[in-house]
């Protein structure tokens, strides 16, 4: 029902996190844009096979958007590092009601011709304390991953760690099959393996 569309690098700073990631993977990242609605902008880096990574932050120039923002960014703090996952579906009502409550309500959203609905948690906060994908679906063909420079980079794992790891397992199979994905418990959190041009890197 869902696949992995992408991973959400989130920080305080655009700039900030743009070195961070950049630094942590050893390529540079593409222009990415601004979201109008969210009040956000952003950088990215294709990960093949219709995938990429985006690193995501709260744009100092744009007004506030009069709700809270996306991947929780209102309460973001510290260090960039790895926030979210959106995964991609071809229905977003059947999605939703699949999905634990909290997942958010759908947005039409739209970005030059690329054209999309997002579902936004009411507080920002996805289910399972942020660890839970977020949910996407693109209108058409145009999607931003064959746009990107592909610079050989490629998730190779993506691990998730929660105290109720059982129940996020067990809610997540009946969503999701990926063999990259891996639900450990522990502390809130998620953390990613990519190979890369220089070898393995984690994020």
């Amino acid at each position: 029902m869902l696949w992995l569309d992408h991973v959400a690098v989130a920080c305080t700073g655009l700039e900030t996190g743009v070195t961070a990631a950049e630094n942590a993977l050893g390529v540079a990242l593409a222009p990415g844009g601004e979201h109008v609605a969210m009040g956000t902008h952003n950088r990215l880096l294709s990960l093949g096979a219709g995938e990429y990574l985006e690193v995501i932050a709260i744009n100092p120039t744009a007004p506030p958007p009069g709700r809270p923002r996306w991947f929780d960014l209102d309460r973001f703090a510290g260090p960039p590092r790895l926030a979210s996952w959106v995964c991609a579906c071809d229905d977003m009502a059947t999605a939703l009601a699949a999905c634990p409550a909290g997942v958010g309500r759908p947005m039409e959203l739209a970005r030059g011709d690329l054209r999309w609905q997002m579902a936004v948690p009411d507080d920002g906060r996805l289910p399972f304390d942020g660890v839970f994908p977020a949910l996407i679906r693109w209108d058409g063909s145009a999607h931003p991953a064959p746009r990107l420079p592909d610079h050989g980079v490629r998730l190779t794992g993506l691990r998730l760690s929660h105290p109720e790891a059982d129940a996020l397992r067990q809610t997540l199979a009946a969503l999701i099959a990926d063999p990259r994905l891996v639900v450990t418990q522990g502390a809130p959190g998620l953390s990613a393996t990519f190979s890369t041009p220089q070898g393995e890197r984690r994020l």
